[in-house]
């Protein structure tokens, strides 16, 4: 699964990367070196302009849980961060945000646990991995997003009646990602940002068929500080690397 990642870009640097026609920018996020579920998360789609009708890329904050439009409360988005690229196309919580509502989830990298047993001086604990492409560069992970209606507000047209939220792909993890946890996180390549953006593009095997390991593979693992364990700690210090006498390395 990815359940915590690292998203520290600004709109400013993220909007050339992804060819971004349309950003508000009264929306704004904080960096965050511990971004966990339900936190909001800058995201790239496309919708339909309302006037136009022409298909406008955009730059907005979701939030990270999806919630299907029939789903009865906003909660039931804290368990569904991940969808499972082997059944995405085809759940009934996914298959029509995989058909018509795709987005980026720009992202440094993520994390992962590997359980660590005690020993004499030691107890039992999760040691966190920082996972990101050794160039540095963005990852474009693989999402969905969904539209929900807040039945406790009245007005449709009241803004707190619509809540945007979004879930991250998932796939069977590889190469040093796969000594870790057994599953990550798919990407999008640049040369497909567009096919896989675009809501008109619905065949399901053409869509698969776009999802990518991150960065082909060529990931930087390390171990950090166990302070993300907390969703309560973030800062640049996360990506410390553990004391030495940690038994991780």
């Amino acid at each position: 699964m990815c359940g915590r990642y690292v998203s520290t870009r600004t709109p400013q640097d993220l909007a050339p990367l992804f060819q971004v026609t349309a950003r508000h920018p009264e929306q704004i996020l904080a960096p965050s070196w511990n971004v966990a579920p339900t936190d909001d998360v800058w995201a790239v789609l496309e919708r339909a302009d309302h006037e136009s009708g022409e298909l406008v890329r955009q730059l907005r904050p979701l939030r990270w849980g999806l919630v299907p439009s029939w789903a009865k409360s906003l909660g039931v988005g804290a368990k569904m961060i991940n969808a499972r690229v082997e059944t995405v196309h085809e759940k009934p919580a996914y298959r029509r945000a995989f058909a018509k509502r795709r987005c980026l989830l720009p992202a440094d990298g993520f994390y992962e646990w590997q359980a660590v047993p005690a020993t004499d001086s030691a107890k039992a604990h999760k040691q966190p991995y920082f996972i990101s492409p050794e160039d540095g560069a963005v990852m474009a992970m693989a999402g969905l997003y969904e539209f929900w209606r807040d039945p406790e507000i009245a007005e449709d047209d009241d803004p707190a009646a619509w809540w945007m939220t979004c879930t991250i792909i998932t796939t069977e993890a590889t190469d040093l990602a796969g000594r870790i946890h057994p599953r990550m996180p798919l990407a999008i390549a640049p040369a497909d940002h567009d096919a896989w953006l675009d809501p008109t593009h619905q065949d399901p095997h053409d869509l698969r068929a776009l999802l990518a390991t991150p960065a082909d593979g060529h990931l930087d693992t390390r171990a950090v500080s166990t302070a993300v364990n907390s969703v309560r700690n973030n800062g640049p210090q996360l990506l410390d690397a553990p004391p030495a006498d940690s038994g991780t390395g």
